[in-house]
């Protein structure tokens, strides 16, 4: 009797470990880069990314960064979160936006390695705070700056929901949601040379 309770003791601990071990966020090979041509000159021998995948994720980005980046009713509004010359019209991300509503300016993307998952290349827009660092446009996530390598969690390319169509936040709305549609939450990251 004893062995018997043992043995089901055993299979209940590999049964939980294994469960637990799934619920671990996939690690992905993430490269952040400033424009589509420092990924170009870095495609190849020795790194992360093809041509190929360095145009299909600033593809990705631009199209992302369109459709997800927080929108504001004013210039002045915008650029108490993004900072000064880094917010532009909708109209600018966006043919056939409105000119007065403003963006976050693309100031880089971030590409990962999702063979994992089987997605292939994921990526997100990048845009420049008002404190120089760089973040999503959910705003959840946090880099000291917009190239290097790091590993990051599979979650950093989430994508985060549609602002476009959708009411620009005024000042008020902006202060209440820091700026970026939930309670200023971030994870901070950095990436490395």
């Amino acid at each position: 009797m004893r062995k018997r309770s043992r043995t089901a003791a055993l299979t209940i601990v590999g049964a939980a470990a294994f469960s637990l071990s799934g619920c671990r966020e996939e690690s992905v090979d993430a490269q952040a880069f400033p424009d589509l041509q420092s990924c170009l000159d870095a495609a190849g021998a020795g790194s992360l990314f093809s041509a190929e995948d360095c145009r299909a994720g600033f593809d990705e980005a631009v199209a992302l960064n369109a459709e997800t980046a927080p929108r504001y009713d004013s210039l002045a509004v915008c650029e108490e979160q993004y900072g000064a010359g880094n917010c532009g019209t909708e109209a600018q991300a966006n043919p056939g936006g409105s000119g007065s509503i403003f963006m976050p300016l693309l100031a880089g993307y971030l590409i990962g390695n999702m063979l994992g998952g089987g997605r292939g290349v994921a990526a997100q827009p990048l845009h420049r705070t008002a404190d120089g660092r760089f973040t999503n446009p959910a705003g959840n996530a946090s880099y000291a700056n917009n190239t290097g390598k790091a590993k990051l969690g599979s979650s950093a390319f989430t994508r985060a929901p549609t602002t476009l169509g959708k009411p620009p936040m005024t000042k008020a709305t902006a202060m209440s949601r820091s700026g970026f549609g939930k309670s200023g939450t971030r994870a901070s990251g950095g990436f490395g040379g």
